[in-house]
């Protein structure tokens, strides 16, 4: 996978302020610059923020109650309003789009054309108008792209289904599908009745048939798809969806498929960003980096490695540990490969669930992830805390209810969702943006202190070792001769003071940047650092 190059300004020293509506302004900041005074720029690789967008839940433009692109478009200046020096928006470098094309379902993960946005979100046309949109905002646009299976509305599947039905044995779109006779059928995989004694594979949904990714034909109209919205629309590359059931059992296949892919999306582009979701423990998980990126999983939801940090279950130690050995686990497969981090996305429970704001939990969360190497995700509303759970149903609609604006947008919750509304309990996005210790201006402060320390996301690892301490723990992070000091106290109530010389031989001499719940302090090597805080050192 080619790397991204962003020509951006990086800002390295700054004060932030609130007024009195909330704006996170910054007040003075400069470049950093050469012993020339020429300003430094950056490969940045593809070590961005996303963040992802369940299109019918976000925001809706034409008063129907589904949410649509040209809602999205509306919204454009609250994710990234093309000035990192304004503090207005939330501050994103790029946004992941859940399905868009025409499908049969709310979540269009059943795909009917690969070719045509969904008609309840807009027309094609109104999707190469965001995406200019969102490069007029140095943003980037990666779309869903579902290729292991399709719905069985699909033109393809239902001409596989007519032929055989009517005996046409020789029509070649049997073949593109995963279709054979009872004795043909593998163990473990999951088949419905067609007629005349065959089969289909679909191993999530009897209405989503599993594709033959050997087939020739099939291929070729995966790159022609792959070619359609890179050149013609001008995404920036695509998320792609359950990896590892491309050959279900059979992870080789898989990462080879996963390179030839890659290798399609280069015939069409020199700049791009594939990453791809492979549900698994971390040693699978790191199998396929030889391939693409991939979502960090272990990282994730309720027992991954973010909230049981946050939530002192593990040591800040034991965290750093655990990110220096699965990063390296990773780069062993692939040296150039680029992490993955987040909390939680649209088939998990929503953090805000089971991590306290009140108590800081989920702020917390927030330093451990996004002040880290690679690209983190951030799941849409997880900036104010909305809360969704499937619970006692059996939908993940309830974990991709609408956006909570406080405005008048009338994007309603989508289909078959039930979740009690009542329950939403941490406030919109336009009360949010008036208290200044919202989680909302947590958020977007982070995002800035995230850019203007740069190394935090592209530098070389060295985890760092407190012994005795359990709340309380760092590492060094180091590029192109400049190194930075990642530090965090997750105490709920304890100020620590702390003898780095006791960790590390580094010599700091200032505070770059500090967010949590209080200050921080720095005498030679004493750092003292409030509960719930995280700082960077230089």
């Amino acid at each position: 996978m080619k790397k991204k190059f962003l020509i951006l300004p990086l800002l390295i020293l700054f004060i932030l302020f609130l007024s009195g509506c909330g704006e996170i302004k910054i007040t003075d900041y400069t470049f950093l610059t050469d012993s020339n005074g020429s300003e430094i720029v950056y490969d940045t690789g593809n070590n961005s923020v996303y963040y992802e967008i369940f299109v019918g839940a976000y925001s809706d433009s034409d008063g129907d109650g589904i949410g649509d692109i040209n809602g999205l478009i509306n919204r454009l200046d609250y994710l990234n309003d093309g000035d990192p020096s304004s503090g207005k928006s939330l501050g994103v470098d790029g946004i992941w789009l859940m399905p868009i094309m025409k499908a049969g379902s709310y979540h269009k993960y059943d795909v009917i054309d690969y070719m045509s946005v969904d008609s309840s979100y807009g027309t094609n046309e109104d999707m190469i108008n965001l995406v200019n949109e969102c490069n007029d905002r140095n943003m980037h646009v990666i779309i869903d792209l579902v290729l292991n299976h399709t719905s069985t509305l699909n033109a393809w599947f239902k001409t596989a289904s007519k032929a055989i039905s009517e005996g046409d044995y020789s029509n070649k779109y049997i073949s593109y599908y995963s279709i054979v006779t009872e004795d043909q059928e593998e163990t473990g995989k999951t088949y419905y009745a067609l007629s005349n004694g065959y089969y289909y594979e679909a191993n999530f949904d009897r209405s989503m048939p599993e594709l033959n990714l050997d087939n020739e034909d099939v291929k070729a109209e995966i790159s022609e798809i792959i070619r359609y919205w890179m050149e013609d629309v001008g995404v920036y590359g695509f998320r792609l969806d359950a990896v590892k059931y491309f050959y279900l059992g059979d992870d080789a296949k898989n990462i080879e498929f996963l390179k030839w892919v890659d290798s399609e999306c280069q015939k069409y582009s020199d700049d791009y960003y594939l990453v791809g979701e492979d549900w698994s423990n971390d040693g699978e998980i790191a199998s396929y980096y030889e391939a693409i990126s991939c979502f960090d999983f272990g990282m994730s939801g309720s027992d991954g490695a973010i909230t049981s940090c946050a939530k002192q279950y593990e040591s800040v130690n034991s965290y750093v540990s655990y990110l220096s050995q699965y990063r390296n686990s990773v780069e062993i497969v692939n040296p150039d490969a680029i992490l993955t981090p987040f909390i939680s996305n649209h088939d998990m429970n929503r953090a805000a669930g089971y991590l306290s704001i009140k108590e800081g939990e989920m702020q917390m969360a927030a330093n451990l992830y996004i002040l880290t190497y690679g690209t983190p995700f951030i799941y849409y509303g997880e900036e104010i805390g909305m809360k969704g759970s499937r619970g006692t149903e059996n939908t993940d609609a309830n974990r991709r209810l609408a956006m909570l604006w406080g405005d008048n947008d009338t994007v309603e919750d989508p289909v078959g969702a039930t979740y009690d509304s009542s329950l939403q309990t941490n406030g919109t996005v336009k009360e949010q943006k008036k208290d200044k210790t919202s989680l909302y201006n947590y958020y977007k402060k982070l995002l800035i202190i995230r850019k203007c320390n740069p190394e935090i996301a592209l530098g070389e690892y060295t985890a760092l070792n407190f012994a005795n301490y359990t709340t309380f723990g760092g590492f060094l992070s180091t590029y192109e001769g400049r190194t930075v000091g990642v530090f965090h106290n997750t105490s709920y109530s304890t100020t620590l003071t702390i003898d780095l010389s006791k960790g590390t031989d580094f010599n700091f001499t200032f505070i770059a940047a500090v967010i949590g719940s209080g200050d921080a302090t720095l005498s030679g090597s004493i750092l003292t650092i409030a509960p719930h805080t995280s700082v960077i050192l230089r």
